[in-house]
Parts: C-alpha cells; structure tokens; sequence
C-alpha cells in the first residue's frame, strides 16, 4: 500500500456475492430474453430448434434467474434498512450534506475534473440513488414478467395449486392500465426496461472504472476484495 492511503472496507462478502449472482442473473436474462422476444439462433445440432426444445430451455433459464434476482432484491430490501454494515436509506434523506455530496459527484462526471469535495471513504449519494434507480427497474421487470408469466396459466391451474395463479393476478393485473391497457403494452414496457438496465449496467461500469482512474482509491478492487485505499487527510 502506497504510504499516505489507508485501506477502507467498503463492502461485505454477502453484498459482493449478492453483487456477482446479480451480474451473472442479469446478463443471462437478457441474453434469454432477447431470443423469447425474438428467436435469433437456431441450434446447432441438425435437428430442428423446435425438437431441441431451444425456446422451452432460454425460458426456463430466463425464469429461474428471474427468481433468483427477486430472491436477491428481497435480501437487498431488508439490507438497505436493516444493515449493520451501512443503510443506503440514510444517504437518500434531503440533507445539505447528502445533496452537497450528489452535486459534487454529479460535476465531477459532467467536467471530468479531479475535484472531490467530500469523503470518499463511504458510499456517496450518488451511487445510492443510482442503486435505488436499479432496484426500482428490477422490480419493475418483475412485476410484468410475472404478468407476462400468469397469461401462460390461463386455466387457472398450475402444479403447485390454484393460489398461485390467483395471486399473481392480483399482485400484477394493475400493471395492464398503468402500461397502456392490453398484454402488448405489458411485453414492449417489459423489453423496453430491460435497455434502461442494459443502459444502467454500462453507466455503472464506466462510473466505476471513471472514479478507479480519476480518483486513484481503487473503487474497482471493492467487488473484489471488499476495500479500497483512500488519501489521508
């Protein structure tokens, strides 16, 4: 360690596993969700795609790392308030240091100075309320892909029983008026969020591989190992 920096921990082992399935759930949704959307390969062995049951297998995959990211968001859910490590919650209350904070990370992005009025040594406004941008998206894609899904048990039946379906439909039957007030409009706003996440994944990145270069704290070390370095005062 460079004399004048100080190791700071910046992240658990439970959020930066959280962090990773996340990573990997998001990217294979959205690979299998392109090719439910819009089939764009054909299997590679000889026979047909259809008997390679190629669009049952992307829809299983997309599914179940469906679940996955909703098992992960309820976690987050209760982390955001509830950690002993920090609470994001915190950070999104209006005070004059939380709104300095946000305007100052907000110019360093817009001019690309060097300029870092604040401390860096935790999770600054910002990124906060671009983690809580996320999370909103996440559960929007959630909400309409369970609308998505519940028109597929249109018997009202489904192997684990009825309440299944049944609370489904009343958990996301909202989602058709609020989106335009047919299926369609559920599907294109479903797909449509899914390029805002896409969006925010490359934004996050650059965000982070920006501060690592500008900054030199070693913000892209935290998903690895948890700490960064920080000039001492």
């Amino acid at each position: 360690m460079k004399s004048g920096y100080k190791k700071v921990k910046r992240m658990t082992v439970t959020g930066r596993t959280i962090h990773w399935i996340n990573a990997f759930s998001i990217l294979a949704a959205v690979i299998t969700g392109l090719y439910i959307a819009h089939p764009y390969y054909q299997t590679f062995i000889a026979d047909p795609a259809v008997d390679k049951y190629v669009m049952a297998w992307n829809r299983w995959v997309h599914f179940i790392c469906a679940i996955i990211l909703d098992v992960t968001s309820i976690v987050i859910a209760y982390l955001y308030f509830f950690s002993r490590f920090e609470k994001p919650y915190k950070k999104l209350i209006p005070t004059g240091k939380n709104i300095k904070e946000f305007v100052e990370v907000l110019l360093n992005l817009l001019t690309l100075n060097r300029r870092k009025n604040f401390d860096s040594s935790h999770n600054d406004s910002f990124n906060i309320v671009y983690f809580t941008i996320m999370h909103l998206l996440l559960a929007w894609m959630l909400l309409t892909g369970l609308q998505l899904y519940v028109h597929g048990l249109e018997s009202g039946l489904s192997s684990i029983g009825n309440w299944w379906p049944a609370m489904l439909h009343l958990v996301t039957d909202w989602t058709i008026p609020v989106t335009g007030g047919t299926l369609m409009d559920v599907r294109i706003s479903h797909h449509y969020t899914m390029w805002w996440i896409v969006a925010w994944v490359m934004f996050h990145i650059y965000y982070q591989v920006w501060r690592t270069i500008y900054w030199q704290e070693g913000d892209m070390a935290i998903v690895f190992g948890g700490s960064k370095f920080k000039k001492e005062e």
